[in-house]
Formats: C-alpha cells, structure tokens, sequence
C-alpha cells in the first residue's frame, strides 16, 4: 500500500537541501515550521522589516490565560517586490490621509455615551458637581458617585447610574428618549465626560440629524436631605 506523499514537508525538505547546498550551512527539517500561515492578527512595518504575528492560540484558566502565536519577520528592503508593496500601502495611506471618519460630533440628544459608560470621577470633579448643586463636597460624593478609590490616588470612584446594570442611564440623564436627552448638570459634569469624543464610537445614535435645533429643559434636581427637627429640651 503507498504512503501519501506531505507534499509541504517534501518541499521544505528540498529548499532546505538547496539552502544548505548553496551556503554550506547545516540544516534540520525539525527546526522548520510547516504551518501555514492563518489568523493574521497584527502586522507591523518599519524601514526595514515586515513582521507579521498570526496563528494566535488563547488557552483559559482560571486564573490566567496562556497565549501562543507565531511570528513571522522579514527583511523586506532588499527585496524588490516586497518594497513596491510596501510602496504601494505607503500610497494608499496618503491617499486616505485626509479621510474624515462617519462621525466627527455627537448628534444632539443622543446620549448613548451616557447609558453604556461609567465615567470615573476625581476629587475635582466631586467638587464641581457640590458647586453646580450648592452643597458639600461629602453629600456629592455619598449621593452621586460609587465609591472606588485607585492606586494613585486621584480617581475616587465613578458616576452613579439609575440602576445596578452597567447599560443603564446615568443618574443625571435626562430626557425621553433617543434624540430627547441631555445632560442634567452639563457645566458641572466631570472631566471624563468633557472629554468624550464620538470619533471611533459605534454607539452613536446615526438616525439622529446634526443640523436640528435642540433645546435642553431643566436641569438636574438634587433631592436635598430632610433637615431632623430638633428635640426640644425640657425644662
């Protein structure tokens, strides 16, 4: 009964025969990877090198996760096919350079931003929210944010929301709906909001127009603390 012929083994097998023919140099099929080449997962270019990392492999534990992959560098620029390719992504990059993306500002009352994110609040930002409200830097924090304090000290935890799921609204939105929100103390919000930009953002509400006039209602209302009547003493 005939053997099947590996055809990838028998052809590495004979370049490495030619390879060390030419150079003298020993060779080992055992050295070689046969795999192809799958899963491209990054690709990074220099002046001088093509390093592609593919075939990635992510085993689970509990603990920690063990992750494999090939790598594959080449020295591409004395390779005259290799730099017209090269070349040619270089060109297709300055032809693309001045690509605007689909989205360059926040279509007004969308507010998706405001449900799917939990934005972290310093001790500054606490303060502004106590001035927007006119009260205490402590009764901010007890009532608007979730206590989480980080390593360096800075961040003290991050915004409230309606409920205990990280996809509902901020305590602070308010509107009806898609096209209606907005946000309840803008000039008090914190700096993780401010900074926010819609550029990469795939939740942008796209149905909604940029060029419609929107007006916010009323702000945020803070529900005060009842003052406890004070006990008579008696005489």
């Amino acid at each position: 009964m005939n053997e099947p012929i590996d055809l990838i083994t028998h052809a590495a097998l004979r370049d490495l025969r030619s390879f060390t023919k030419r150079t003298k140099q020993p060779t080992e099929i055992g050295l070689m990877d046969l795999d192809p080449m799958e899963h491209v997962s990054e690709i990074e270019i220099d002046e001088e090198h093509i390093t592609i990392t593919y075939n990635e492999e992510i085993t689970h534990r509990y603990n920690a996760n063990e992750i494999n992959h090939r790598q594959w560098s080449y020295k591409y620029n004395e390779d005259p096919e290799f730099v017209k390719a090269v070349a040619k992504v270089i060109d297709l990059s300055r032809r693309h350079l001045r690509d605007l993306p689909d989205v360059l500002a926040c279509p007004p009352g969308c507010a998706e931003c405001c449900s799917g994110y939990e934005p972290f609040v310093s001790r500054s930002d606490v303060q502004r929210i106590a001035d927007f409200f006119g009260m205490s830097y402590d009764d901010a924090y007890d009532q608007y944010v979730v206590k989480r304090e980080s390593p360096d000290g800075f961040v003290v935890g991050y915004l409230r929301k309606v409920g205990e799921e990280t996809r509902d609204q901020c305590i602070f939105l308010k509107g009806s709906g898609s096209g209606k929100f907005y946000c309840g103390i803008y000039e008090g919000r914190p700096h993780d909001c401010r900074a926010f930009t819609p550029i990469d953002c795939d939740d942008v509400d796209t149905d909604l127009r940029h060029d419609r006039k929107f007006a916010p209602g009323s702000p945020f209302g803070p529900k005060r603390r009842p003052t406890l009547p004070t006990k008579r003493r008696r005489r």
